[in-house]
């Protein structure tokens, strides 16, 4: 940031012109540097930037009726695919949905006991015992607090929601090559981390070459603030704090008063990169508590708008061409059934297949279409659940749910924030989305992945192979018709964010949340109003 677009210190000095000049932009950056994005995001509703609280919640709400005589081709029945049939049904639309796998949901999938899933190469059983908690969902598994569209759906469908544990100070932190190979708790790291962040911080409030930008009763406040919010002692030296537990492995002081741990050394903490994990996770946006997940599984959002446009899905519709007829359009679809073909015409249409599969069907798109069709390259994401004997991870180390962290393939192993004291649970033993790591395990057959993902995991809960029963993983780059997770690229293409002719595009591919399911009701609802503007402006033009 240059010194020009540096946002001005509040000094009782210069408090009475910075009130009068202060920039919008300014405020946000000095809110962001004290309270995290978190509050970023609630300032700008507050100054009227971005309101996307009440208005994202509110679905297209056209009038009943007047999509009557109008037929829209839904290509692809996931979230995005749903949402759509689900508004323009409302309105009067004939939509007819067709999917090419045999089932619905698309990247939402929640597996249990006997459950089937399949990739290109394998098919895989889930071995799971019977048991409501006994479940993975190998798609999306949270919704934060601010995705009002896909909560405003919960609400309206009746989906009963609990809190999703994202963070979790009982959780570990791991790195194959720092602290002995051993992982760390949370608590005691991030405890260390703003211990010694503080005695940085208090050692440069206290020096000469900022008089000129602390008064002496703001240095003094900022003193008192750093000395809290790092535990520091008398002389504003970080020798440890009880914040992160006790001698021991002791987490409660207990009858007597305990001796706080020693804390970790600074330059091995550093070179964990621990700091990248919860602390500056919790910090984004997407990540903010409090987070969601329906009872019982994500798919129960999926389930729910099954029983609302089931009737309008055609399963096994394996979609061939998508062509116009002057200002129609018509889907050749092939059954994965029979292999026989047949032709779908309609008003218009929306497209919510991924990219990857998009771009090997013959459309009559326009060359930037196409284009960014082509250019949508997806991420290889694998996830990958085991039953385990018992909850040893409650049990041994009371953790209740949270993300533990490695530096290993796996990435992170979550842990259940539901079914607690039961005798068996599931865990996510891995989530893993790097791209090498990610093409890694894609390559691998399902037994393979779960011996690798077990000898990582061990390396975090020693003993972790003789607690798992069985397992089940997702590549996603492998599952025929997605060949993906999510967009690899930070911003949707824009030749996707309009019509293209009768064709226009939803998914999360369409939008900035990629890879969460806001995103694809959002750009369903865009898709929906926008094919509504265009039948209200025919019928006025008529």
């Amino acid at each position: 940031m240059s010194e020009g677009d540096r946002p001005p210190y509040f000094t009782q000095e210069n408090r009475t012109t910075v009130n009068s000049t202060i920039s919008k932009r300014a405020f946000l950056q000095a809110v962001g540097a004290a309270a995290g994005v978190g509050a970023v995001h609630r300032g700008m509703e507050a100054l009227g930037l971005g309101r996307t609280g009440t208005a994202a919640a509110a679905p297209p709400g056209l009038p009943p009726g007047s999509g009557a005589g109008k037929s829209v081709a839904i290509l692809g029945a996931g979230i995005a695919g749903m949402t759509a049939a689900h508004e323009l049904s409302k309105a009067g639309y004939r939509c007819t949905v067709l999917e090419a796998a045999d089932r619905a949901g698309g990247r939402n999938l929640t597996v249990r006991a006997g459950d089937r899933i399949e990739e290109f190469d394998n098919r895989q059983r889930v071995g799971f015992a019977e048991g409501g908690h006994l479940y993975a969902n190998l798609g999306p598994a949270r919704i934060p607090y601010h995705h009002r569209t896909i909560l405003g759906y919960c609400k309206e469908f009746g989906v009963e929601l609990e809190v999703f544990t994202n963070d979790n100070r009982a959780a570990l932190y791991h790195h194959r090559e720092r602290f002995g190979g051993r992982a760390v708790t949370a608590r005691r790291a991030i405890a260390d981390i703003r211990g010694y962040v503080a005695e940085l911080l208090a050692k440069a409030a206290s020096a000469a070459s900022l008089d000129g930008a602390l008064t002496a009763d703001d240095r003094k406040r900022v003193l008192e603030m750093l000395a809290d919010y790092g535990d520091l002692d008398d002389e504003r030296l970080y020798r440890g704090s009880a914040r992160g537990g006790y001698r021991g492995a002791r987490v409660n002081a207990g009858l007597k008063p305990g001796a706080p741990d020693d804390p970790l050394d600074f330059g091995e903490l550093l070179r964990s990169g621990f700091w990248r994990h919860a602390p500056r996770t919790a910090d984004s946006l997407n990540q903010n508590p409090t987070l969601l997940q329906p009872v019982g599984g994500m798919d129960a959002i999926a389930g729910a708008f099954e029983r609302r446009v089931g009737r309008l899905i055609r399963r096994g519709s394996i979609v061939e061409e998508i062509r116009r007829t002057g200002s129609g359009v018509r889907v050749v679809h092939r059954s994965a059934r029979t292999g026989a073909r047949a032709a779908l015409e309609a008003d218009f249409a929306v497209c919510t297949i991924p990219a990857p599969v998009l771009k090997d069907i013959a459309a009559d798109f326009a060359p930037q279409t196409r284009a960014a069709i082509a250019a949508s390259a997806f991420g290889g994401a694998v996830k990958i659940a085991f039953q385990t004997r018992r909850r040893f991870w409650e049990d041994d180390l009371a953790i209740y749910g949270g993300i533990s962290w490695t530096d290993q393939d796996i990435a992170q192993i979550w842990y259940p924030p539901y079914g607690y004291h039961r005798d068996k649970g599931v865990i996510l033993g891995a989530y893993i989305w790097g791209e090498k790591p990610g093409l890694r395990f894609q390559a691998m057959g399902p037994e393979a992945r779960l011996k690798a993902a077990i000898a990582e995991g061990g390396r975090v809960h020693p003993g972790y192979a003789a607690e798992i029963e069985a397992g089940v993983s997702r590549a996603w780059g492998n599952v025929p018709f997605q060949k993906g997770a999510w967009p690899a690229a930070d911003e949707a293409p824009e030749a996707l964010q309009r019509p293209d002719g009768p064709v226009h595009f939803a998914g999360d591919q369409t939008s900035a949340l990629s890879g969460w399911q806001e995103g694809a009701a959002l750009s369903a609802q865009a898709a929906v109003a926008a094919i509504g503007r265009r039948v209200g402006r025919g019928a006025r033009d008529g």
